[in-house]
C-alpha cells in the first residue's frame, strides 16, 4: 500500500494542512522527534501557521535513532494525529515539519542548522534524564556520559546540552543573536534549569561565551500537557483505515491539549495562541499543578498497574479501590498548590480522572513507570516534604513511594538511568526496615523525608502490605 506523502489525496473528514507547505521556511529546530512532540508542539505550530503564515517550519532532530528520521523523510515531513475520545476517531495530517536530521549521523548538519540565521527557536522534548542534571546540586552532572563527552570535545557534541552550547558559540562567532531555548520536558521551572545547565557547560569552556548567553539568550519556562501513548501496530492500522494509506509515524492521543508558556522570546515566535496556548508571566503555578496532580498521579497509577498486572492506565482506573487511591492522592496534593490563574482545581482534578479513564487511550503503565528516579523528586518528594513541614503525615505520598519500591522488587528490574543503584537497593532489603536501602540511594530523597523515621515507617507499613 502507498505511504502518506505530499501527493496523497486524503478522504473526506481528514483535515490537511491549510497553508502552502511549499512556501514554508524553517524557523524552529526541535530536538527529540518523539510521539509527544508530534501530538503537541507540531499541532500547535500547525494551528499558528493556519492563522498567520510565517517562517515557522520545524526541522526535527533526533539525537540518536535514525528510524523516525528516515520515516519522516519518506513521508515528506507529513504524519497523522488520531484523536480518540468518546465519539468517533478523527485524523489530521500535520505538515509543519520541513526537514529532519539524525544528529548521530549528521552532526555537522545539526550544527549548521543551529548556527543559521533562520533558526530563531529551539524546542526540546528529550526526557528528564537527557539533560545531565545532578540530583544533589541541581546543577550540571559532569559524570553524565553525554555531558562528560561534550565537555571533553565541545566542538563535536553528542548530547542536547552540548549541541545547544556549541550552536550558541557558533552564533556568537558569526555575529548572530542567540536562539530562544524552549524546554517542553517535565522539569519544574524547566527554563531556569536548562539555562543553568547551559551556562555551567558554557562557563567550563569559555566564561565569555557564558556571559554572552546570559545577557542575550532567552530560556522561557513552559508547561505541556497531552496524554500520548507510544504508537503500536494497532495505531498504524487505525491510521491506514482513516487515511487510506500507510503512515509509519501515526500517533493517537486524547482530545485535551495544553501549553502554558512564559512569553519571553529573542526573535519572535509563532502565534501558538491559535491552538489554545496560554502566554503568561509566571508558569510555575501551572507546572506545579500539572507535575503534582497529573504526573504524580500517573506515577502512582503506573506502579499500581505493575503490582496488579494491569497493562494500561485505563485498566487501573476501572478498578474501584485503585481509582479511590488515585482520588485520595489528588486530594492530598491540592493543599500544596498555589492558586492557578484561570483554573478551578476541583474541576481540573475531575477532568484528570476522566482523562485517565478514557477507554480509547491505551497508555502503558510500564512506559509511565520508566525513569522514576528522575520523576519522583518533583512529583512526589517535593509535595511530601511540604506536607510534612506543616505537621501533616503525608501518608498518601508514602503510599506512592511504597508502590514504587514494591514494583521494583516484584518486577526484579526497572528501566531507569539509576538502575544499578536501585537494583542494589532492592537486593539489600532488610525485612525489619524494608525501605532503608532505597533511602540510602545517594541524593535521591530529600533530607526531610530520609531523616523522618515516622514517615519512613509509613512507607514500610505500606510496603509490607504489598509484600504480603
Amino acid at each position: 500500500m502507498a505511504r502518506l506523502s505530499s501527493s496523497t489525496t486524503l478522504p473526506e473528514g481528514v483535515k490537511a494542512p491549510d497553508y502552502d507547505r511549499a512556501a514554508l521556511n524553517h524557523g524552529i529546530v526541535h530536538i527529540g522527534l518523539g510521539a509527544f512532540h508530534r501530538a503537541h508542539q507540531a499541532v500547535f505550530t500547525q494551528r499558528a501557521l493556519e492563522r498567520t503564515f510565517g517562517p515557522w517550519g520545524i526541522v526535527a532532530v533526533n539525537l540518536r535513532s535514525p528510524e523516525p528520521v528516515a520515516a519522516m523523510e519518506e513521508q515528506n515531513g507529513l504524519f497523522s494525529v488520531i484523536v480518540r475520545g468518546e465519539g468517533d476517531d478523527t485524523a489530521e495530517v500535520i505538515g509543519a515539519t520541513v526537514g529532519c536530521l539524525c544528529a548521530a549521523q549528521d552532526r555537522s548538519g545539526v550544527l549548521d542548522l543551529l548556527s543559521s540565521e533562520e533558526t530563531r527557536i529551539v524546542t526540546l522534548t528529550v526526557s528528564e534524564k537527557a539533560y545531565g542534571l545532578d540530583p544533589v546540586t541541581g546543577g550540571l552532572d559532569v559524570a553524565h556520559p553525554a555531558v562528560a563527552a561534550d565537555l571533553a570535545n565541545p566542538h563535536d557534541p553528542v548530547g542536547v546540552l552540548g549541541f545547544l552550547v556549541e550552536g550558541l558559540a557558533l552564533r556568537r562567532a558569526g555575529g548572530l543573536l542567540p536562539y530562544t531555548v524552549l524546554c517542553c520536558d517535565n522539569l519544574p521551572t524547566n527554563g531556569h534549569i536548562v539555562q543553568r545547565l547551559v551556562l555551567e557547560m558554557a562557563e567550563r569552556r569559555d566564561p565569555g561565551l557564558a556571559g554572552w548567553i546570559k545577557d542575550n539568550a532567552a530560556f522561557p519556562s513552559s508547561m505541556v500537557d497531552r496524554i500520548v501513548p507510544a504508537a503500536t501496530e494497532e495505531t498504524r492500522t487505525r491510521a491506514q483505515k482513516l487515511l487510506g494509506v500507510e503512515d509509519a509515524l501515526a500517533i493517537e492521543t486524547e482530545p485535551f491539549m495544553q501549553w502554558v508558556i512564559e512569553d519571553r522570546f529573542v526573535s519572535g515566535r509563532p502565534q501558538w495562541e491559535a491552538g489554545g496556548a496560554l502566554f503568561v508571566d509566571n508558569v510555575e503555578p501551572y507546572e506545579k499543578m500539572k507535575l503534582r496532580l497529573l504526573n504524580g498521579s500517573h506515577t502512582l497509577i503506573a506502579h499500581l498497574g505493575l503490582l496488579h498486572g494491569l497493562e494500561y492506565v485505563r485498566d487501573v482506573m476501572a478498578v474501584p479501590n485503585l481509582r479511590d487511591m488515585v482520588v485520595r492522592h489528588m486530594k492530598a496534593v491540592l493543599p500544596t498548590l498555589d492558586p492557578v490563574p484561570g483554573i478551578d482545581l476541583d474541576d481540573y482534578t475531575q477532568q484528570l480522572i476522566a482523562r485517565f479513564a478514557n477507554p480509547a487511550i491505551a497508555h502503558r503503565n510500564a512506559q509511565i513507570a520508566s525513569d522514576s528516579s528522575q520523576k519522583l523528586p518533583q512529583r512526589i518528594f517535593a509535595p511530601a516534604s511540604e506536607i510534612l513541614a506543616t505537621g501533616d503525615d503525608a501518608a498518601e505520598f508514602a503510599l506512592v513511594v511504597a508502590a514504587w519500591i514494591a514494583a521494583v522488587m516484584r518486577q526484579r528490574d526497572c528501566s531507569d538511568p539509576r538502575r544499578d543503584e536501585i537494583m542494589h537497593a532492592a537486593a539489600a532489603v532488610d525485612a525489619a526496615d524494608p525501605s532503608a536501602s532505597f533511602f540510602l540511594i545517594d541524593g535521591l530523597f530529600p533530607d526531610m523525608l530520609a531523616q523522618s523515621r515516622t514517615w519512613r515507617g509509613r512507607v514500610n507499613a505500606e510496603l509490607r502490605q504489598w509484600q504480603s
